[in-house]
């Protein structure tokens, strides 16, 4: 689980070295934090800092930046609510200055079937919305605010949504593409992450929006941690310890053990004793994050074949819908 406090059964200083053995040692303990209000605060001052660096980069042009955050806004929601609906936990939403904005969740079982549904949550309610309002703005013109038309807003809804549809990893569509395909093989998975770096990067420079550079940037970090966390799980595995488990689940002899083994392999945790003498560090939080991060999340394999086909045909339609319906879309 993530985004939880610590609780230790010890004074940082306390010496526990007397227990006759691992199978009874008592481990770190987790409270669930009381932090929604802190949670929202950020989502809040995210929100302010994209307004504002928006604000100066599209030269002022408030109008334009409430429309377009309307839209984002709209797009997240969709993706919040399914994700509330599925029961995940510690949910924000976070705004990143000019690229867009993402919602945060957790959740230790994760369904491949409820995946599919929170991905297609955010842009599929865009698009249809889109489509409702050209069309009703084809039987009543009408303009929004300083001149701008429903079907002005209409469009870019879709074009926006449609946009975040591309299978390219990290939009929504390359997160689906992954979820459905390639979830099962890490080096084609790892291919198709760098494949949608390059293209980004292409598409970043090509076009002279630098700041969408970040996004192949945090891929490659993330791909680099990942290969750090593949590796350090299979030493840890080769202990004979089980990672496909809860922290609650942890046996207090599997949480030194593997304690030690962080403590050999990671430089930040080099000045932590290891144990025995089984004591608390100051350093057990960053201890219990990382033994957090590593205890794998379950993926439910419940979508058969049939509902990965339905999956990429609701997909594929919203790509062709617009157009099987003649809208008048010269936007693209």
């Amino acid at each position: 689980m993530e985004n939880q406090n610590p609780i230790y059964p010890a004074d940082p200083g306390e010496n526990i070295s007397s227990q006759a053995g691992t199978a009874d040692l008592p481990k770190p303990e987790l409270e669930e934090k009381k932090d929604k209000v802190n949670i929202w605060l950020k989502s809040a001052f995210s929100l302010l800092l994209y307004l504002a660096i928006g604000y100066f980069f599209f030269s002022h042009n408030w109008m334009f930046l409430v429309i377009i955050t309307a839209i984002i806004v709209f797009h997240e929601l969709g993706h919040f609510s399914a994700m509330k609906i599925f029961k995940y936990n510690d949910l924000g939403i976070f705004f990143i200055p000019l690229l867009g904005a993402y919602v945060s969740g957790s959740k230790q079982e994760i369904s491949q079937k409820q995946s599919a549904i929170i991905l297609l949550a955010g842009p599929v309610p865009g698009i249809l919305l889109g489509i409702v309002l050209i069309l009703l703005n084809n039987v009543y013109s009408i303009d929004f605010a300083f001149g701008i038309s429903v079907e002005a807003i209409a469009k870019a809804m879709i074009f926006l949504n449609l946009l975040n549809l591309l299978p390219v990893y990290p939009l929504d569509g390359g997160q689906l593409l992954h979820r459905l395909f390639l979830d099962d093989n890490k080096i084609i998975g790892k291919i198709f992450v760098i494949m949608s770096s390059g293209l980004l990067s292409w598409f970043a420079l090509s076009s002279g929006f630098y700041p969408l550079l970040i996004f192949p940037f945090m891929m490659l970090s993330r791909m680099v941690g990942d290969i750090h966390h593949d590796r350090l799980t299979a030493k840890i595995e080769a202990e004979g310890i089980d990672l496909m488990k809860t922290y609650d689940e942890l046996s207090a002899e599997d949480y030194w053990k593997i304690r030690n083994l962080l403590i050999k392999h990671i430089p930040s945790l080099r000045d932590v004793p290891p144990s025995p003498p089984y004591d608390i560090s100051p350093k057990e939080e960053q201890v219990i994050t990382t033994i957090q991060n590593l205890l794998q999340r379950t993926l439910i394999q419940d979508l058969s074949l049939a509902g990965k086909f339905l999956i990429l045909l609701i997909w594929a339609g919203c790509f062709t819908a617009p157009f099987m319906l003649q809208l008048p879309l010269r936007f693209f």
